[in-house]
């Protein structure tokens, strides 16, 4: 699987530089999320804008990556999904599930308000 990783301070950009997410790269991408979220990292933006066709097992994956990252008070935002990919998103109503945003622009803006969301959430827990 080809695809590239961006480091920033808050967050992590990844972008499977495929056309499918299928059942033969569905596994790499889930072990590649696992990792990244061991290194320490809490938030991570999935850039889909080079993946056309994602199928059952791709779907799986976008879960996993979903879980694994809101464990900790994380978020995991899934940016730039093609037409095709987000019929099915829909269909299978993970639509409502996945945190969706059209451009990596707006998926820094929702990792920012979300660090400011948790932020003050921590300032009531121990006030």
């Amino acid at each position: 699987m080809k695809y590239s990783i961006d480091k920033k301070e808050q967050y992590v950009i990844f972008t499977p530089q495929e056309e499918k997410l299928d059942s033969l790269l569905a596994p790499v991408l889930k072990s590649e999320l696992l990792t990244i979220h061991a290194e320490g990292f809490e938030n991570l933006v999935l850039d889909m804008s080079e993946v056309k066709y994602v199928d059952s097992s791709g779907l799986s994956a976008l879960l996993v990556g979903d879980r694994e990252f809101g464990k900790n008070g994380g978020v995991f935002i899934i940016s730039g999904v093609q037409d095709h990919v987000m019929k099915l998103l829909k269909i299978s109503m993970l639509d409502k599930k996945l945190n969706l945003v059209s451009s990596l622009e707006e998926a820094s803006e929702a990792i920012f308000m979300h660090a400011i969301a948790s932020g003050e959430e921590e300032e009531e827990e121990e006030g």
